[in-house]
């Protein structure tokens, strides 16, 4: 059974952390050792020592993705880890032929990834917080190591240097964590100590580890600080990714306050849907093109022409474009799609994408509510079903 630091971690999964995760499924890295990349190149990557192949590598990484995004436990990841290890034939992995080993290597690896991208996660979401103080605590670990017990209640600002080294976890098994404040009040009722000194040397190399004391070889770096300005910017990625990760992602922005300060205020683009792979091809878009962007041109138009949608009706955005009551092509580089919801509020959407003339990008051009009148509502698809025809 996973111990009680890591049920926590695990049991709640949130989109930063998942995001954090997500971050590495484009990049699967081949290696023979544990230490083969370090330190930040985690942020960005993914690897299982001594997992070379490819397809091994893929079929592990979605395997630690749904432990991750849907807060599975360690008995169901191990159940996934055998089933990939017996179907990829992989063979010669430290620990492999016994059954401690075995439990010591997928404790490993789901804990490392586990603990890694919650800690980018909670980065973006302090930083996000604007807290005056960060607050390291520690985790309550069963055998803890005396250094880290020694900084519980380390009391710093966000960019203090402080963070670049020890910003937890800091080792193998390490469950310290940090907290948020917006007051030296504040920090003292969480178990911080604004007045508590570093202790002396904390930043003194570690000639055995080459990081400072209390710091396990490869640890001296924030797990996650170098990906949180890229998890806002992961867009790039969410046409590569598979589609459940990818739309999950755009949804979880839709949902945000940033996003309603984004229309209020537009500036560039902002991810709206993914749409089938079937409609990339009617399309004529590149195979590497999902994901319909909202430029700033059109959110402008949009709050002209559709004053009364709100950031609620973009979230509905995705079911229109997953199971419409209708799909129609406009000519060779217009899709249209139309749901039907009988609400109170709205008669259904229509929602219409256009690609580029080269076929490498791709843009909602309207977005609207259907009316709550019958009549009217037919009038409407039919003129758009004629389109089609």
């Amino acid at each position: 059974m996973a111990d009680p630091a890591l049920r926590a971690v695990m049991a709640r999964p949130f989109a930063e952390q998942v995001a954090a995760y997500r971050l590495r499924l484009g990049n699967l890295v081949p290696t023979a050792r544990w230490d083969d990349i370090s330190r930040s190149a985690h942020d960005r990557a993914f690897m299982v020592a001594g997992a070379a192949k490819a397809d091994l590598l893929a079929d592990l990484a979605m395997a630690v993705d749904k432990a991750i995004s849907e807060g599975r436990g360690l008995d169901e990841f191990r159940r996934d880890f055998r089933g990939i290890v017996e179907r990829r034939g992989w063979h010669g992995w430290t620990g492999e032929g016994t059954a401690g080993g075995e439990a010591w290597r997928t404790r490993t690896i789901y804990r490392t990834n586990a603990s890694t991208t919650y800690a980018a996660g909670r980065s973006a979401q302090l930083r996000e917080g604007g807290y005056e103080f960060w607050v390291y605590k520690h985790g309550g670990s069963r055998d803890p190591r005396p250094e880290h017990l020694a900084l519980d209640g380390v009391t710093q600002p966000p960019d203090h240097e402080f963070w670049q080294k020890f910003a937890p976890p800091n080792g193998w098994g390490c469950s310290c964590y940090v907290l948020g404040a917006r007051s030296a009040r504040m920090a003292r009722r969480l178990g911080g100590d604004p007045e508590k000194a570093l202790p002396e040397g904390w930043d003194r190399i570690d000639a055995r580890t080459g990081a400072p004391r209390g710091i396990d070889r490869g640890w001296d770096y924030a797990p996650g600080l170098s990906a949180v300005d890229a998890i806002r910017d992961l867009r790039p990625k969410l046409d590569h990714l598979p589609d459940r990760p990818s739309i999950d992602l755009i949804q979880d922005w839709l949902e945000r306050p940033a996003f309603a300060d984004w229309l209020r205020d537009p500036d560039g683009n902002w991810p709206l849907v993914r749409i089938p792979e079937a409609d990339v091809k009617a399309l004529g878009l590149a195979p590497s093109v999902r994901v319909a962007d909202m430029s700033s041109e059109t959110v402008r138009k949009q709050l002209r022409e559709h004053p009364e949608l709100t950031p609620r009706d973009y979230a509905q955005a995705q079911q229109v474009v997953s199971d419409p009551s209708h799909r129609v092509q406009d000519g060779p580089r217009s899709m249209v799609y139309i749901k039907e919801i009988a609400d109170a509020e709205t008669g259904g959407y229509v929602l219409v994408v256009k690609a580029t003339g080269t076929g490498r990008g791709l843009f909602l051009t309207s977005f609207r509510r259907l009316s709550r009148d019958a009549a009217e509502r037919d009038r409407t698809i039919r003129r758009h079903l004629r389109k089609g025809v």
